[in-house]
């Protein structure tokens, strides 16, 4: 495609499609796509009136909806990239991270904007609110949604942007306890952007599910793919998301065809949505990304749809997508290990390389680096963590270190073979262990901590091995509450064990592998 900015598919889709519906939420609401720009319109207007431009950032603390959309359209009309967090974690993290930034504005729910203010860390000015939810003045916020909405002033031409400019920061979990911050610019979107469309069979009148929450890098496709073809996008709130029995029969009723998500929450709609009764209206193409789909569940949801044309995709948030393996019509009966995560998507290069970044031969288990256009800027605000990140050979080409062991089979079709380090990945979520036990550590009456992963057919469990101090008692419900006000819900342990103290290797290190065995048999 020839766009150089993400905002320009809006306005492409108003030129054709002023009366297509853009945006539908679970309530029924909906935008046409003229409606859709005009309210991105007002949303930079104000913007602009605050004096945000190219290159600013603007924070988005919202539930997800049809608000939330808007935002993200204006914010990036504004010129400025959108910083997404996530609604359900504690307010902390959100602030945390706006002040990290140094965001200059935050579209945020209205009965957050007291807590926000609270927990602002004092680093700078609190940036402009704009409060969402409710059309009474709020205390602290500098514009209701309906002020920002109503204004009648004209709308300034949009700033004058190139490709590079950051669409959008998406923070994810860092192993020091503080989230990073990986900045991806419009060029990095549009690289994901064109190899869907040419690839994926998306038609002018589908209909996408908007599932991803818009903190995590696969709502990149929900957003933007709808609006590239024009069609249109059905927002998934968070409660709706995680219930699978109410998802299936939404499903039903919306008559989806385009699903992305990651592969749990389809794991889950094959067990307790109904998707597999007479005539359910199965999507006609189904993406998952984010973590391994077992073969179980696979097979079921194969079964369930067998028209649908299935996807596993695979990257980082640092590359968005960066492979890709279409799924054949059946599953093998006598298949035992999952999908591979397929070729790189290009104009992206992958090569499979040993800790020195030197390529391995076929066959070989080492670890796949990507470079080209699609692949972040860097960490925002760490230079030191970016260029950890990336390894180069006579200055000619970025490669990324994606810290995922790969095997190449001999045709460029990758098999992903674990992580390098201690990040896991759950329920699509990224996530480093070594943040889980940093708020625990938070907690006064903690000892020593440690988490691991286990895997199962159910997909990954955090488990947390914890030691008190003589002088507190051991409550796993206690335990769970702290963990729930310093830690969002996808990372909060799946089960806690209390220990009279952790083992150690000779080093006073602590035995990683020995909680392994603990956490997978009990012994």
């Amino acid at each position: 495609m020839d766009e150089i900015h993400l905002s320009q598919l809006l306005d492409r889709a108003a030129s054709r499609r002023p009366d297509h519906v853009a945006v539908e939420d679970e309530h029924g609401r909906t935008l046409t796509y003229g409606a859709l720009q005009r309210a991105a319109d007002r949303v930079m207007t104000r913007l602009a009136r605050w004096g945000v431009n190219r290159g600013d950032r603007v924070g988005l603390f919202l539930p997800k909806g049809i608000e939330a959309v808007v935002a993200i359209h204006g914010i990036l009309r504004a010129g400025a990239s959108y910083v997404p967090v996530d609604p359900t974690a504690p307010i902390q993290r959100g602030a945390g991270i706006f002040a990290d930034c140094g965001v200059k504005a935050v579209v945020i729910a209205h009965e957050q904007t007291d807590a926000l203010e609270k927990a602002w860390p004092g680093q700078g000015p609190r940036p402009r609110l704009i409060a969402v939810g409710s059309n009474e003045p709020v205390s602290l916020c500098d514009a209701t949604w309906n002020d920002v909405m109503t204004d009648t002033a004209p709308s300034p031409l949009p700033p004058h942007r190139v490709a590079r400019d950051l669409a959008y920061i998406l923070y994810t979990s860092g192993s020091t306890g503080q989230p990073k911050g990986v900045m991806l610019s419009h060029t990095n979107a549009f690289t994901f952007l064109d190899w869907c469309l040419s690839r994926l069979d998306l038609r002018a009148d589908d209909r996408f599910s908007s599932h991803a929450p818009f903190h995590f890098d696969l709502s990149v496709f929900d957003l933007f793919a709808s609006c590239a073809v024009g069609g249109t996008l059905v927002v998934i709130g968070e409660a709706l998301g995680r219930e699978p029995a109410r998802l299936g029969a939404f499903l039903a009723e919306r008559k989806l065809d385009v699903w992305y998500s990651a592969p749990s929450i389809l794991a889950l709609l094959t067990r307790h949505g109904e998707v597999d009764r007479p005539g359910f209206p199965a999507p006609r193409v189904v993406l998952f990304a984010g973590e391994v789909f077992p073969l179980a569940p696979l097979r079921l949801l194969r079964q369930a749809w067998p028209s649908a044309t299935l996807w596993n995709l695979y990257g980082p948030t640092e590359t968005n997508v960066c492979t890709a393996y279409r799924l054949p019509e059946s599953i093998p009966a006598e298949r035992e290990v999952p999908f591979p995560i397929g070729a790189v998507c290009p104009p992206l290069m992958g090569r499979v390389v040993d800790e020195e970044g030197v390529d391995l031969p076929v066959g070989s288990v080492g670890e796949l680096v990507i470079a080209g256009p699609g692949v972040m800027h860097g960490y925002f605000g760490q230079p030191e963590m970016s260029d950890r990140a990336f390894f180069s050979e006579d200055n000619a080409c970025r490669w990324y270190r994606t810290g995922d062991l790969v095997v190449d089979d001999g045709t460029g079709c990758y098999v992903f073979h674990g992580r390098r380090d201690r990040m896991v990945k759950k329920r699509g979520y990224r996530i480093e262990l070594g943040e889980i036990e940093s708020a625990l550590y938070r907690h006064e009456g903690v000892e020593r901590a440690a988490v691991v992963a286990k895997s199962d057919e159910e997909g990954v469990s955090i488990v947390a091995f914890i030691a008190m101090k003589a002088s507190h008692k051991a409550s796993i419900i206690a335990m769970k509450r702290h963990c729930t006000t310093h830690l969002p819900h996808y990372m909060v342990p799946d089960s806690i064990t209390f220990v009279p103290e952790l083992p150690t290797t000779s080093t006073d290190k602590v035995d990683y592998q020995g909680l392994k065995r603990l956490a997978a048999t009990g012994t």
